[in-house]
């Protein structure tokens, strides 16, 4: 079950007309666990700076907070998977914020399968509402047997997975592509912890990599499969990289 508050109120039919009909909009998903969330300041950030671009106002972080908490208690739910969605109706004098919450979810760790297909995402560094590309691309991929999709430009460079990151070991560095994509709060946090780089990497130089994995909200896995390029399971790096991942702090909501 989701429960869903907008502006710190229990979500009603009629406050759910605007999230009903419009596609403007942006938000941020985070795992919630004993009312803690990795990255906070991350996911605040990413709120006021989408905000601005998109609708010319900042956002109060404090507000936000209130309402997470708001609709957490109302759920009975310290570990849940929460999103923030933000909306500015013209002529509204502050944003309209809808807070969902859902039962907490994890990344399956079973070594994934991504399909790479042409396609970039509008504004990819902004987590909007626009997301009928990648669920397109992800269907067909989930439809050919993949796990997930990643999504490359038209002379085949590799930008992110269509709901994750993704990282490629060449054996001493972590290589986060060098490109057009959302960076998403996992690698976010990690990036700084690894030994990384940014580089572009395009669907020749797949076989040149020994390792692949992804990030998103929910957590890592590692890549067994990029179209007909297969890839071993390194243990060592994934133990690493979670390792890196865990010692990550909780921030208090």
């Amino acid at each position: 079950m989701t429960y869903i508050e907008i502006n710190g109120a229990p979500a009603t039919a009629e406050a759910l007309h605007l999230p009903a009909l419009t596609s403007y909009g942006h938000f941020t998903a985070m795992q919630v666990r004993d009312a803690r969330v990795r990255g906070l300041a991350l996911h605040l950030g990413r709120l006021d700076a989408s905000t601005r671009e998109l609708f010319g106002r900042s956002l109060d972080g404090e507000r936000i907070r209130e309402d997470i908490r708001h609709a957490l208690g109302a759920a009975d739910a310290r570990d849940a998977s929460v999103r923030v969605y933000v909306y500015w109706p013209d002529g509204d004098e502050r944003a309209t914020l809808m807070v969902t919450v859902r039962p907490p979810q994890k990344m399956a760790e079973h070594p994934k399968r991504l399909m790479s297909v042409p396609y970039v995402r509008d504004m990819p560094h902004i987590k909007h509402l626009g997301g009928f590309g990648q669920n397109h691309y992800l269907t067909l991929a989930d439809r050919a047997g993949f796990d997930e999709a990643l999504l490359t430009t038209p002379d085949g460079l590799v930008t992110e997975g269509a709901i994750t990151n993704i990282a490629f070991w060449d054996g001493g560095s972590v290589v986060w592509p060098d490109a057009p994509a959302l960076p998403g709060m996992t690698m976010a946090l990690l990036e700084p912890r690894l030994p990384s780089v940014r580089r572009r990497v395009t669907l020749t130089d797949l076989p040149s990599y020994e390792a692949v994995f992804i990030t998103n909200s929910q957590g890592i896995a590692p890549v067994c499969r990029i179209d007909e390029v297969e890839y071993a399971v390194d243990a060592e790096l994934m133990k690493t990289v979670t390792a890196a991942y865990d010692a990550v702090e909780w921030d208090l909501i």
